[in-house]
């Protein structure tokens, strides 16, 4: 049985508009929990609203705005258009 692992990426590259579910943090345990604690756990659905310095996110109804370093950290599977 070969199955092929999900392709990850780092949320500061889905484009804008782009969705995507969170798979895996990665960082130190208390960046994650934090980034867990705003919505980004794993399994969250977040469309990237806009910025590649900063990311403009929407995740649970909610805006948030995340550096680079911490947009890298989140791991995300991009999800077709139209999917939710």
């Amino acid at each position: 049985m070969s199955d092929s692992p999900i392709p990850l990426s780092p949320l500061c590259q889905l484009p804008s508009g782009g969705t995507g579910r969170v798979c895996k943090l990665t960082g130190d345990e208390s960046f994650c929990q934090r980034v867990r604690e705003m919505g980004f756990g794993e399994a969250a659905l977040v469309t990237k609203i806009s910025g590649t310095t900063t990311s403009l996110c929407l995740v649970n109804g909610t805006r948030i705005a995340l550096n680079h370093r911490a947009a890298m950290s989140i791991l995300v599977e991009a999800l077709p258009a139209g999917a939710r």
